[in-house]
C-alpha cells in the first residue's frame, strides 16, 4: 500500500500499527497522523533504534498491508 493510501486511512489502521509497536502509545499513534517521517521519529524515540532501522521497519509495515 502506497503511504498516501495508508495516511488516508490513518484511523482505521491504528489498531494495525498498535499491533506492530505495541510500545507506541495511543497519543504517540494519533500525534503521528500517518505522516511516515514522525512516525519513523516516535519509533526511533521509542525503541531507541537508528533512522534506518526505523524506516526498514516502516517499509515492511506497508508492504505487508498490500497482502
Amino acid at each position: 500500500m502506497d503511504w498516501n493510501r495508508i495516511e488516508g486511512n490513518w484511523k482505521q489502521l491504528t489498531g494495525t500499527v498498535k499491533a506492530k509497536w505495541g510500545d507506541l502509545t495511543d497519543d504517540e499513534i494519533a500525534e503521528a497522523e500517518g505522516n511516515r517521517d514522525v512516525l519513523i521519529g516516535k519509533i526511533q524515540q521509542k525503541y531507541g533504534i537508528a533512522k534506518d532501522k526505523a524506516e526498514a521497519q516502516v517499509d515492511e509495515f506497508a508492504q505487508s498491508l498490500k497482502h
